[in-house]
């Protein structure tokens, strides 16, 4: 079994990280989480903090480590990368542009949510705010939003786990390459 920790970007991503469908995905792929880290926001994840980061998690037994970030309002992934300056064994994912756009690419999580069974979203990945755009889904479909800021952000990812939110769903969408670029390094460790 593979041993991998992960450093993430904040609290969305790191319940994303700790639910129990993506703990399942990692059993079923062979894969054990020895732990998350939220690193607390983008401006986190530089490397004199990340090495303190892999310090904690290779002593808890990781064996791999990934990185979780956005994009967010950055040109382009490879910057993002370059920002980060990881070392060269450790995965590094961009969730374009945002991990909310992961949310809009699981259409069963979405049309539970919404109440609709006929939806899709033909470009997560396009949105520049996508928890907003979920947000104004919501209050039109339903006349209540989520709610704003970081707590709005917390009732969503657990509203969307509640409504069977997957990465893996998340990856078939054909608009979605960084949700399904994540779950093919996730199984690929297991061929290392």
């Amino acid at each position: 079994m593979v041993k991998i920790g992960i450093i993430c970007e904040g609290l969305t991503e790191f319940i994303l990280m700790q639910s129990e469908t993506f703990r399942a995905f990692l059993i079923n792929h062979n894969i054990e989480l020895v732990n998350t880290i939220n690193a607390g926001g983008a401006g986190n994840l530089l490397p004199h903090n990340i090495t303190g980061y892999i310090d904690i998690l290779e002593k808890a037994g990781a064996q791999k480590i990934i990185i979780l970030t956005d994009l967010d309002q950055d040109v382009c992934i490879t910057k993002t990368k370059e920002r980060i300056s990881a070392r060269t064994q450790d995965i590094v994912i961009i969730a374009v542009k945002q991990i909310e756009a992961w949310f809009l690419a699981c259409t069963p999580a979405m049309q539970t949510l919404l109440k609709d069974p006929t939806f899709t979203f033909s470009l997560p990945e396009d949105e520049n705010t996508p928890f907003q755009t979920i947000n104004n889904l919501l209050t039109a479909q339903t006349g209540r939003g989520i709610g704003r800021g970081a707590g709005g952000k917390i009732k969503l990812v657990t509203r969307m786990l509640a409504c069977g939110m997957d990465i893996s769903k998340a990856a078939t969408h054909p608009a979605c390459p960084s949700a399904r670029y994540f779950i093919e390094k996730i199984k690929g460790l297991t061929s290392l």
